[in-house]
């Protein structure tokens, strides 16, 4: 390597063969100005003794226009004592230096315009890393990245490391977690790279914490002189206090991924981050913010004063955030569970709604997955989401389908339109569908009691599907499916004999010593089934000790409980018609494992009999007294599991008389609830109408 005597000390600079020169891009007061002034010299507008006494004289915007037709746009910004990164690279046979700090002559004027240049200054490097960044994101190959840089005469190690990054991210978007050896041997590569190992030191923060950020993306030897030279760097500076606060969010993301989330360095740029305000992060940072705590879970009391500040200070920015930092926001709420944080969760659901049509597959399901941890719903993102779904419904991700349908299903949305569209895709592309997603895609046709407009070819398809690969379903996958076939009355007659064999109740308990209670009740019930809906079923019976006794449990009911105010109601009603209240009995377990809300009992010529009488019982009416939750939102479609309920009880010989929850609320008076339940009850025996007649007039 020669330098030239002439060059000052403490500049210092690399010239590469392949034509590339990085130099350490410091962001400082008339920086480009130095900068400019020695590349105008040479431009044919300014070729004159004291050049920068004409340029006092030129308008800025002419000057403006000169340096963007003459000047490389891709220049690097120096400070009056510039200090240039020397760089070494193994290929280069040749190093050249320069002076870069002849400026002007002594009797030179100074230019004095100094407000004008600065923001003209600004501007050339901001409109210059903005056409640098395009550029590199428009490229789709690492060989296309590195030939553009190899055109290119001067590098900030910011845009040097911006670069390094983006080869690592084509690279890993071809699958890849290693670079590929003709990568690795290039010469512009290796330049790129030695830069950064050398002398991590001159390089800027940003530059510095970019660099270890690429390493992050792809696979690296944690032993390698590179990735060490620029982790110890990081830590130096961090130790010192003296990163500002992007750059403590992009090490600790990158610490995050190279260490994990348990290291000392980690906490410390924590601590640090903590003692910012909140005021000097951008929409970006808050998440970054988030994305840093949410590797570490496990701390959240610790750290939970601090994100309930975030989260505060969050409610302000919601409106500045892209579709993917508000997938990402979202999901770090889900993780750290900041359920407290609601009043943000509905201001990023309200953005949510507009922002559908522009998540990719990936963010869409996780914003899902956000609406279903927090419990909310809104219609309007239902509306926009029935629109995106129907719209798009064949080009949809398979992951993306199975979760519309499983908010849909967890929320109780009966919605038409996207269960329509669903059972269209799967009819159309089954084949992009695993078991766990077929099982998510079906289970809310049978939750939501609806059967879409194809059922036929939906469940013909299902049950090719199955048979053609009944062993790569998990067993209990398999039966949470066919169980909910046979909600909306779509028997799997054709796998019954098999899901009751030892076999497949062996295979189904695993390694467990019992099965699980909500398995048991749905076999149960689809055993009831057969014997009810499938009568020609002749195949093999659940055993007996397989069986429950009871359909409502407190902790895998297969019935809804009986709302309590909605119960009382009836029952004072009842009281009232009927004259006391020995001639009702309330949530009677039947032998069929249902339970009844309200059970009455009648003799052969109609009469009401005690509920403690059990010779004489011509006829016993089931009172399905249903609540809300009986129903899908904010609708009067009965769910499923009710829906099997009635007719079972039916089957079994009950009169089932419905008392839905909106019909009550309708009624004014306790005589119109009176009337109203004599009509429900009675409507079918007109002699036991006419003593109740007399009786309510009576009272």
């Amino acid at each position: 390597m020669r330098t030239t005597s002439s060059l000052p000390q403490g500049s210092r600079e690399l010239r590469i063969s392949s034509g590339l020169q990085i130099k350490r891009n410091r962001e400082s007061d008339g920086m480009a100005l130095i900068t400019l002034r020695r590349n105008l010299c040479h431009l044919s507008d300014f070729r004159i003794h004291g050049a920068l006494a004409a340029l006092k004289n030129q308008p800025v915007n002419h000057v403006h226009k000169v340096v963007r037709e003459h000047l490389c746009p891709w220049f690097c910004s120096l400070q009056p004592e510039p200090f240039r990164v020397r760089f070494h690279h193994a290929c280069c046979k040749k190093f050249h230096s320069e002076n870069g700090n002849d400026l002007h002559s002594a009797g030179e004027p100074v230019f004095s315009q100094v407000h004008d240049w600065d923001r003209l200054e600004q501007n050339l490097k901001n409109v210059d890393e903005q056409i640098f960044y395009r550029r590199l994101n428009n490229f789709t190959s690492s060989e296309e990245l590195l030939h553009f840089i190899s055109t290119l005469q001067t590098l900030p190690d910011t845009m040097a490391a911006g670069a390094l990054k983006r080869i690592c991210e084509v690279e890993r978007k071809d699958g890849d977690q290693r670079l590929p050896k003709e990568i690795l041997e290039n010469s512009v590569f290796q330049a790129l790279c030695i830069q950064f190992e050398q002398e991590p030191s001159n390089l800027s923060n940003t530059g510095l914490v970019t660099a270890l950020q690429a390493l992050t993306l792809l696979y690296v030897d944690p032993q390698s002189s590179l990735l060490l030279n620029l982790l110890a760097e990081c830590q130096r500076r961090l130790q010192r206090g003296d990163l500002e606060v992007h750059s403590l969010c992009v090490l600790g993301e990158s610490l995050i991924k190279l260490q994990g989330p348990g290291c000392a360095a980690l906490e410390l740029v924590i601590c640090q981050l903590q003692g910012e305000k909140l005021e000097k992060f951008t929409p970006g940072g808050i998440v970054a913010l988030y994305r840093i705590l949410q590797a570490c879970p496990e701390k959240v009391d610790q750290h939970q004063t601090f994100l309930n500040k975030i989260n505060n200070f969050s409610l302000s920015i919601v409106s500045n955030l892209s579709p993917t930092l508000i997938s990402q926001m979202l999901t770090a709420l889900v993780v750290l569970d900041q359920t407290q944080a609601l009043p943000l969760f509905i201001k990023l659901g309200k953005c949510v709604v507009r922002h559908i049509p522009h998540f990719t597959n990936e963010e869409l399901v996780k914003v899902l997955e956000a609406f279903i941890y927090f419990g909310h719903n809104d219609r309007f993102f239902t509306k926009a989401l029935e629109q995106h779904v129907a719209s798009l419904c064949l080009t949809l991700d398979p992951e993306v389908v199975s979760k519309v349908m499983e908010y849909c299903g967890r929320k109780l949305i009966l919605s038409i339109p996207i269960l329509d569209a669903v059972a269209e895709t799967f009819v159309c592309q089954s084949e992009k569908f695993s078991p766990s997603q077929i099982s998510e895609l079906i289970e809310p046709f049978g939750k939501l009691n609806y059967l879409p407009r194809n059922a036929s070819a939906l469940f013909r398809k299902l049950e090719n599907m199955v048979l053609a690969h009944f062993n790569y379903f998990p067993p209990k996958t398999l039966l949470k499916l066919l169980h909910s076939c046979s909600l909306i009355e779509c028997h799997p007659v054709n796998f019954m004999a098999k899901i009751f064999s030892p076999y497949f109740l062996q295979q189904l308990q695993g390694d467990e010593s019992y099965l699980d209670r909500l398995s048991l009740a749905q076999l149960t019930q689809l055993f009831l089934t057969s014997i009810l809906e499938c009568p020609f079923y002749k195949g093999p019976k659940l055993l007996p000790k397989y069986q429950v006794k009871s359909f409502l449990t407190p902790c895998c009911s297969l019935e809804t409980p009986v709302d309590f105010q909605l119960y009382k109601s009836v029952k004072t009603g009842l009281i009232d018609l009927l004259g006391a209240r020995v001639y009702f009995a309330s949530k009677v377990l039947t032998p069929y494992r249902y339970t009844i809300d309200v059970e009455i009992k009648l003799d052969e010529e109609g009469f009401v009999l005690p509920f403690t009488v059990d010779e004489d019982v011509h006829k016993r009416v089931a009172l399905c007294v249903d609540g809300p939750k009986r129903f899908c939102l904010n609708s009067q479609h009965l769910l499923g599991k009710e829906a099997i309920k009635q007719r079972h009880l039916r089957l079994l010989g009950y009169q089932v008389v419905q008392i839905p929850y909106y019909e009550i609320e309708m009624l004014k008076s306790r005589l119109e609830l009176v009337e109203y339940l004599q009509r429900k009850l009675f409507s079918q025996n007109a002699g036991v109408r006419r003593i109740i007649d007399i009786f309510i007039h009576q009272n």
